[in-house]
């Protein structure tokens, strides 16, 4: 699967407009280092994650950033993007992609 940047600045839009919608996840949003950006996984409790925007390089997240836009799209009420997957499915991915 190739690079699709068009979606990556989708959602880096949806991210920055969700900081100054005023909804409570601003507060949320502010505690995002730079160079990094914010998840929930999960199936009944989302829990958040804060990642590396390098991850988005990556072809294997890149695939699981298209699922997470066919299922719940880009635009998230708690200022992140939701992933498809269980916790574990998930930490598993980046622990792989942190040690490449």
């Amino acid at each position: 699967m190739g690079f699709r940047l068009p979606r990556i600045v989708h959602a880096k839009k949806s991210l920055q407009r969700s900081s100054s919608t005023g909804n409570g996840a601003s507060s949320k949003v502010v505690d995002v280092p730079k160079g990094y950006f914010t998840v929930y996984v999960g199936e009944a409790q989302k829990k958040r994650f804060v990642i590396p925007l390098s991850y988005l390089n990556q072809p294997s997240f890149q695939d699981l950033l298209s699922q997470a836009e066919e299922e719940f799209g880009y635009d998230h009420p708690m200022g992140g993007i939701t992933v498809p997957c269980s916790v574990d499915d998930f930490l598993d991915l980046t622990w792989s992609l942190h040690d490449s």
